[in-house]
């Protein structure tokens, strides 16, 4: 008797399997390569910081179940982070809401936001959770692709694009500045026009700002919710990981009118309900750290940027320089390479480093298939015998 039973995985999550990044961080364990695939650091972060999350554990604060919106602190902390960067105002009783992590925040705001038949425009290379939470919600995706800018070693947003892909079924827009994977910080024009399309066509806006603090070269982080007509519409996204170095604490947000924070956090608390107790109360100390440290951190991942993305360059590749995040995306195109998950499959053995194929972050894979990202979150030794890894496999 054959048998015929139907696939366990239901059809909206049919398209996603093992995440790429599995697939990577497994190559670079069993090759012993240089992980610059996944984006988390080698090194922790404040020991201020981590201090707090022990003292928090052994005063027995966050040891059970938090708050469902956040501890206090946390959530006052992020609102008058908020004010003092940017000069937004959020109540933190009822305009903030603590998650576990961006990814969370990310899926929690879509979950509750979408109906199924809606659409989302989102900037395409995004990053993988984007697609799989629009689907969870039942919703279609429209991806706006940015383009390779070679002479301005950058990718380009297309307003003209942008505007052409809304349609009457479009709810919502997604948007993530500073942009993972290409490192583009979309500029204030371009912010200015995303904002009035919002607001001409009346829709919700979703902004991942996660990397905020990780902006270069006079580049400047331009929240949405700054700007006319978005403070009531958008719902923005924030994390503790990228900026303090402590991915695995699981600490992210989302800031929002009082309304969407209520929305979200109907589908959020059945998702993980609460976490990372102790450590929303490390969190909240380390938003209140001194400019100086926002300062230092930038300079220092500045300072890797250049030199991976010397590396890189030095190896053959064409090196789009990101002007913020912690990523380098490169074109493997000028080393006779095309396709991007072969080119990643073989660099472990072939030069002893992983990267990661940026064609998992599009729709249309021909368009990402030369793109290949590298991470700089590493230590300066690291990142050095990375480049020169790259050099000596392909340089000639």
């Amino acid at each position: 008797m054959t048998s015929t039973a139907r696939p366990f995985l239901n059809r909206r999550l049919a398209e996603f399997g093992t995440t790429i990044f599995a697939e990577m961080s497994a190559l670079a364990a069993t090759t012993g390569a240089i992980n610059l695939g996944q984006g988390f650091p080698d090194t922790d972060g404040p020991e201020e910081v981590r201090e707090a999350a022990v003292r928090a554990l052994r005063d027995g604060r966050g040891n059970q179940y938090p708050p469902g919106p956040g501890v206090p602190e946390l959530r006052t902390a992020i609102a008058d982070h908020q004010r003092r960067r940017y000069g937004l105002s959020f109540d933190p009783d009822t305009e903030v809401l603590v998650t576990a992590g961006a990814t969370e925040a990310i899926a929690a705001t879509l979950l509750a936001l979408l109906e199924p038949g809606d659409e989302v425009v989102a900037l395409e290379p995004y990053y993988d959770s984007y697609a799989a939470c629009i689907a969870m919600a039942g919703a279609s995706r429209v991806p706006v692709t940015l383009r390779p800018d070679p002479e301005r070693a950058r990718f380009r947003l297309d307003l003209d694009e942008l505007r052409d892909a809304v349609t009457d079924r479009t709810r919502l827009l997604l948007i993530n500045t500073p942009h993972n994977p290409t490192g583009t910080v979309l500029t204030r024009e371009e912010l200015t026009a995303i904002a009035a399309l919002a607001v001409e066509r009346d829709l919700l806006v979703v902004t991942d700002e996660v990397y905020e603090h990780l902006v270069f070269d006079g580049a400047e982080h331009v929240p949405l919710a700054t700007l006319p007509g978005m403070r009531e519409r958008t719902v923005t996204i924030g994390s503790a990981g990228k900026t303090f170095s402590f991915t695995g604490w699981k600490v992210g947000w989302v800031t929002a009118a009082p309304g969407l924070v209520t929305a979200v956090r109907s589908a959020k608390q059945f998702l993980t309900y609460v976490s990372s107790g102790p450590f929303q109360y490390a969190v909240a100390e380390a938003l209140a750290l001194p400019d100086s440290y926002f300062d230092d951190f930038r300079a220092d991942m500045r300072a890797k940027r250049d030199l991976l993305a010397a590396g890189l360059a030095d190896a053959g590749l064409t090196v789009f320089r990101p002007a913020g995040t912690y990523f380098v995306t490169t074109d493997i195109r000028p080393l006779g390479e095309s396709d991007g998950f072969a080119f990643c499959r073989s660099l472990p053995e072939r030069a002893g480093v992983v990267a990661i194929p940026n064609a998992v972050f599009y729709d249309h894979r021909e368009a990402g298939a030369p793109f290949v990202r590298f991470a700089f979150c590493k230590r300066t030794e690291v990142l050095a015998d990375a480049a020169e890894r790259l050099r000596k496999a392909f340089s000639h």
